[in-house]
């Protein structure tokens, strides 16, 4: 298994999503054309020193989104996943700080100091909450490793399985083979948020999302690996 936790290096059979510099944004990310999209291109998310640890990070705060206004400037892959592992480390600088990581831009594994409910740090958002002991605090980098199986459609396009996921939080497991329900937020959120309230799921594959809110969160080390995830188990 490939190492989990804060500063986990990444295998050679996963690749870069973000490597700390502004080359790489560009590259791999692009802002999400979603209704309420208000920034324009190329990216404002700012390259900054990393405020614990050697080297550079990105900063969410684009002033498109200001007071809350997600999917106004959140930032997506330009690559599409089905199945996958992911790693991301985040760290949030100020009480309150609030960003999301969207796997498949549909589901939200929420960012969010001070909320310890289904919908606050590290919940499978509005469907499980995490343990909150698991969070490092302010100014202190966190990870998530995450392994997700896309949901199921057969021939017809019907959904016959939901999309799940395994979670390990700062190297301790959170969240064990769960099924996401839905998609939450509406259309603003991701992908087939405006579907049938959200449970509206179509079999199209999506980009890992990072959401701006106007928060100073900072994402580093981000890295996957596709995968073909065969049989209802993901634990890892």
């Amino acid at each position: 298994m490939a190492q989990i936790g804060v500063g986990a290096k990444k295998p050679r059979s996963a690749h870069w999503l973000f490597d700390g510099s502004k080359k790489m944004l560009d590259k791999n990310w692009e802002y999400w054309e979603g209704p309420r999209l208000a920034a324009e291109p190329p990216i404002k998310w700012k390259i900054v020193d990393d405020p614990v640890d050697a080297g550079t990070a990105v900063n969410t705060n684009d002033p498109a989104a200001a007071n809350g206004l997600y999917g106004a400037a959140d930032i997506v892959t330009k690559e599409k996943f089905k199945d996958f592992r992911l790693h991301i480390e985040f760290l949030i600088q100020h009480p309150g700080g609030n960003s999301g990581v969207y796997l498949q831009n549909r589901y939200e594994i929420q960012v969010l100091d001070g909320d310890s409910t289904a919908h606050g740090m590290a919940a499978i958002i509005n469907e499980k909450a995490a343990p909150y002991s698991a969070y490092n605090g302010l100014g202190k980098w966190n990870a998530y490793d995450i392994t997700f199986r896309a949901a199921r459609f057969d021939k017809d396009g019907k959904l016959k399985e939901k999309a799940l996921v395994s979670i390990y939080f700062n190297g301790q497991k959170i969240h064990d083979n769960v099924h996401i329900q839905q998609v939450w937020g509406g259309p603003n959120s991701g992908i087939d948020g405006g579907n049938d309230g959200g449970k509206g799921i179509t079999d199209q594959p999506g980009g890992i999302k990072l959401q701006a809110e106007g928060h100073d969160v900072l994402y580093r080390n981000i890295w996957i690996e596709k995968l073909d995830i065969e049989g209802s188990q993901i634990d890892f």
